[in-house]
């Protein structure tokens, strides 16, 4: 353990530029997009044409959940949805028979903030992914305050859920065309992300966040091909081979060849051929099967004539010489490559994820933090007088972020968000105005642009958010524009203000000790790793389940110091330590892959053990 002296960060500047800065769209930014669009529009232009659009808010409840999961596997994405579908109902659920027994303002916002709490600790817990707990907490508090009956809730649930279902339906249209679109993007993601890191090494620089970022790409590739667990496929197992081939080029940056990381990344993407990489070990000149002329499936020919045998033995005919010995070869080819590689994704597949109730316990502070901040927020609200305090609960709800620097970040992307959201209203009003069509036609363009935006930046989707939920309130007849903006504006300050002051009294004072436990969690990892890589009688599972077991924890470092890095009012963190841990866990990592045979040893030549990828 190193003595390196823990360093002093009590004192942290607050950005604002930094935290309105533009960054790039998502490679995907058009799938939430269009399938929100197409979630809302056929229940809300149904009910348009049945002259019920006070029943709209109802289906959109359940329309919105279309927005989850277009990262995960469409196996995976079919589970996450139904209990997202089933987590909205019941949320929705509690709402409406709260609605129904009372209409103290203060009980509602009581109950309003207690779900806000719930949802954020079970969406983080559960990772969900965007937009987690913030729709959820929207649809409940907004159904707090419409006057229900007992009667009437049932109805309203029904709608919702088939609204779900449609949502359900849209979310899986695709699977058809692209059954492994999520896993081809997690895969390109971290091939460009490993070249990305190749280059900064190349270019002499120390490149640490391009490699923490590197490593965080590959993790999720992992984390993506994963979440099916029990269910691999040939194509699947051709991506792990490339999100392998990530893995060296992280073990040996200034060695890997970003050109070819980045041709295969692009080759991934779509609907084509997976490249094949072949086995390192077992090919005689340093190419890679499709540098050597191979055909997709593994055999072709060279200039001369000759083809390589997919066992590697050497080179066979193929312009009509002596053919192969059969497609037996082929297969006992692909089959050594998978024992090799993948000796260890069998294992990981087999994991039990660790139970709910034990991931929500580090949650506590943060759940605490946003049960405070909803129910001050709207009290607040109440006291001045507010219609809907629920837009003051939703603000606070939305800030809470990792730490408190991220949730000020957020707090000054909401609160621009929204005061230029209120203008664009101000625009579009009149125009929704014009009749039912007009209105609908209206609040799919917002949830359009706002899907469309908000990957750049949180403060530039709140710009189309804004003028959508303004419209959604309009839904059972038209309200004066002031209000509703002078309204919006207030709430929105007051959720923003109460809800960062909640922030700060209610810091994550444990995230110390997170830190402490990771890096004796890397520190025991690299130790198991080490041992393993050294041990002549060790399996290639042993090795392959040491090596990912540090990956995952040195990604796990990195994401908990980072978190911690931004926390008020806690004992200094070991900054030191944490890189010093980082980069002996690296050294770990390289000597693993190179134990494996998939990189030279330190000051051999030999051509059967190089890096993939690597240049000449």
């Amino acid at each position: 353990m190193s003595s390196a002296t823990p360093t002093s960060a009590r004192v942290r500047r607050l950005p604002v530029v930094g935290a309105l800065r533009l960054g790039r769209p998502s490679d995907v930014w058009f799938k939430p997009a269009l399938s929100v669009v197409a979630a809302v529009a056929p229940p809300s232009l149904l009910l348009m044409t049945l002259g019920r659009l006070d029943l709209v808010p109802y289906t959109m409840a359940g329309s919105l959940c279309a927005l989850y999961a277009h990262n995960r596997p469409y196996a995976a994405r079919a589970k996450v949805l139904a209990w997202v579908i089933l987590g909205m109902l019941g949320g929705l659920a509690v709402a409406l028979v709260s609605a129904s027994l009372t209409r103290n303002a203060v009980v509602l916002v009581t109950v309003g903030a207690l779900l806000a709490a719930v949802q954020k600790a079970v969406c983080d817990a559960t990772r969900v992914g965007p937009p987690a707990h913030v729709i959820l907490t929207f649809v409940s508090s907004a159904a707090l305050f419409v006057p229900q009956t007992l009667g009437q809730a049932p109805g309203h649930l029904a709608l919702a859920a088939a609204a779900g279902v449609w949502a359900w339906l849209v979310g899986m249209a695709p699977a058809p065309l692209r059954p492994h679109g999520p896993e081809r993007r997690a895969t390109a993601q971290a091939l460009n992300a490993a070249a990305a890191y190749a280059e900064t090494a190349r270019g002499g620089e120390e490149g640490a966040g391009a490699r923490s970022a590197a490593y965080a790409a590959v993790h999720a590739a992992w984390q993506t091909l994963l979440a099916v667990r029990n269910r691999p496929s040939t194509t699947r197992r051709a991506l792990e081979r490339l999100v392998v081939r990530a893995e060296v080029a992280l073990a040996a940056p200034a060695d890997a060849d970003p050109a070819r990381l980045r041709s295969w990344a692009r080759a991934v993407r779509g609907t084509g051929r997976i490249p094949r990489t072949g086995d390192p070990r077992r090919e005689e000149d340093g190419l890679s099967r499709e540098e050597d002329g191979l055909r997709p499936d593994g055999v072709g020919s060279r200039p001369d004539g000759t083809g390589s045998r997919p066992d590697g033995a050497g080179p066979c005919r193929t312009d009509g010489g002596a053919r192969l010995d059969d497609d037996s070869l082929r297969r006992d080819g692909d089959l050594l490559c998978d024992r090799d590689e993948l000796v260890g994704v069998a294992a990981e597949r087999a994991v039990t994820p660790r139970p709910l109730w034990s991931r929500l316990g580090p949650l506590t502070p943060a759940a605490v933090r946003s049960a405070l901040g909803c129910v001050l927020a709207g009290y607040v609200s109440l006291a001045l007088g507010a219609e809907r305090p629920y837009w003051a609960l939703v603000t606070a709800a939305s800030l809470y972020q990792a730490n408190i620097t991220l949730t000020w970040s957020r707090a000054v992307q909401r609160v621009v968000g929204n005061l230029v959201g209120v203008l664009l209203f101000a625009a579009v009003a009149p125009v929704a105005h014009l009749g039912p069509l007009a209105l609908v036609l209206c609040i799919l363009a917002c949830n359009f642009c706002a899907e469309a935006l908000i990957g750049r930046n949180y403060w530039l989707g709140s710009v189309c958010v804004t003028p959508l939920a303004l419209l959604v309130t309009e839904l059972p007849g038209y309200q004066p524009t002031g209000e509703l903006v002078t309204g919006r504006v207030v709430d929105t300050l007051v959720g923003a203000l109460v809800g960062f002051l909640a922030a700060v009294a209610v810091t994550n004072r444990r995230a110390g000790r997170h830190v402490e436990r990771a890096l004796t969690t890397v520190d025991r990892a690299g130790e198991h790793a080490a041992r393993v890589a050294a041990d002549p009688s060790s399996t290639p599972a042993a090795l392959e389940a040491a090596r990912r077991g540090l990956a995952a924890a040195v990604v796990d470092l990195r994401a908990t110091a980072d978190a911690a890095a931004g926390e008020w009012w806690q004992r200094a963190l070991p900054q030191e330590r944490v890189v010093l841990a980082e980069q002996a866990a690296h050294r770990t990592l390289a000597a693993t892959v190179r134990r494996r045979g998939l990189l030279p040893d330190p000051g051999t030549t030999s051509t059967y053990t190089y890096t993939e990828g690597a240049s000449p």
